[in-house]
């Protein structure tokens, strides 16, 4: 693989030979062309691209959000491809945090129920959940909005409760796709400085998907998706 620099024991996620294509039998877009990917246990990674290059969709593939029509995905050195949906929906919630561009948090919840959301889908203990919660909301600078509902927070405020919602679960690995896309330069800043500050006291890997070059710059290794395949 192109860029495994570290050994398979410290592999938290490897792609290999990845492809994806959207349309029909007849006329079929390729959007990736055999991508190969290998991220490190706490690793930070940026993954740019021009608008229509695949970076969403290579993305919900790392995500086990979509399927590759070839390759194979491994997280924590088991093969995870050919996992069931049930047992790709319980990975999805238990190991990866995931960060929209658009926040998709639920109106008619309160910022702290929203965050609670994936440990009640998990069936965890709701007052540590809460406790949990709480703490999160409190390191995101939001203690003073718990009750308030989505449509009451700035978007600002809205993304910092996308981001605590992220990583309630204490997930290995958080994939943020444009997370600062829709806020003003200094609210994304904001959400930037603290997800990065939040996973790396976690020692949680991250990919993140950006058009804004100075984010990408600081984090471990950037990455490039052209032509349906990654380089440095």
């Amino acid at each position: 693989m192109t860029d495994m620099h570290a050994s398979s024991t410290q592999l938290l996620l490897q792609a290999e030979n990845i492809y994806k294509a959207y349309g029909t039998a007849d006329n079929p877009i390729q959007v990736l062309s055999g991508v190969d990917l290998a991220l490190a246990r706490g690793e930070m990674l940026a993954i740019v691209g021009a608008s229509g290059s695949g970076k969403t969709t290579l993305l919900q593939i790392l995500g086990c959000l979509d399927v590759p029509d070839q390759g194979e995905l491994f997280f924590a050195g088991k093969e995870i491809s050919k996992s069931s949906e049930n047992e790709l929906s319980s990975h999805r919630n238990e190991n990866v945090g995931f960060i929209f561009q658009f926040h998709y948090l639920l109106p008619e919840f309160s910022a702290l129920e929203n965050v609670m959301m994936p440990g009640l889908i998990a069936g965890r203990h709701k007052k540590k959940l809460k406790e949990k919660s709480l703490e999160l909301l409190q390191q995101v600078g939001l203690e003073h909005r718990t009750h308030h509902r989505s449509g009451e927070l700035s978007g600002g405020e809205q993304q910092r409760v996308a981001l605590a919602r992220a990583l309630i679960m204490q997930p290995s690995l958080v994939l943020a796709d444009e997370p600062t896309g829709n806020l003003d330069s200094a609210s994304g800043k904001q959400v930037f400085d603290l997800l990065t500050h939040l996973c790396r006291t976690r020692s949680m890997s991250v990919i993140m998907v950006t058009h804004n070059m100075e984010l990408a710059g600081s984090m471990d290794r950037c990455l490039t998706l052209a032509d349906g395949r990654l380089a440095d």
